[in-house]
């Protein structure tokens, strides 16, 4: 089937549904014969991510830059962990892996790398479909502010409608499958 690029935190997080939704993540990633592509780490919702597609049988290839190997914690118990030499490669590698992309709750590297992919369908480099999962009302906010952006004039309404958002890992899965 497909390879799903997911973007999330190497931290857990505060809240206990970031972690469920993960979890549920991958076991759906798994079931529904999806590989996960990801950032290669063994901590936080990466990892929990990880395991939980591995503990279901699926496929995981974690992309990670040397050096992040230690302080990312790379999980070397994946299907396949790719070691690129920066940042710049494992963008690309894990873009060039993937079939569609979701990004659950993260910091700055998670945002970083969703604009990044986002960008680069707005400039045609790829039609691939890109998802948020909005736990527990993580993404709202950012929703909201791009919502004002488009009614401000400086996004269009084409290019916001690329960004799919749901609720669920369920729901979302379903977005991006009917796209891919």
């Amino acid at each position: 089937m497909s390879r799903i690029c997911v973007y999330l935190g190497s931290r857990a997080g505060t809240h206990p549904d970031y972690k469920t939704a993960a979890i549920e993540l991958g076991q759906q990633l798994a079931q529904r014969g999806h590989t996960l592509v990801y950032g290669g780490a063994r901590i936080g919702l990466m990892g929990e991510l990880a395991n939980a597609t591995l503990e279901a049988g699926g496929q995981v290839v974690g992309v990670m830059p040397d050096h992040l190997v230690e302080r990312e914690q790379a999980h070397f118990g994946l299907t396949e962990l790719i070691r690129v030499s920066d940042m710049h490669e494992r963008k690309a590698t894990m873009a060039a892996q993937a079939d569609g992309f979701i990004a659950l709750p993260g910091g700055i590297g998670t945002f970083e790398e969703l604009f990044e992919i986002w960008t680069w369908g707005y400039l045609g480099l790829h039609d691939k479909p890109i998802g948020l999962l909005n736990i527990n009302d993580f993404y709202t906010p950012l929703l909201s502010f791009l919502d004002n952006t488009v009614e401000q004039g400086f996004l269009a309404t084409v290019t916001r409608d690329m960004l799919l958002d749901a609720e669920t890992p369920s729901d979302l899965l379903d977005a991006v499958e009917a796209q891919l």
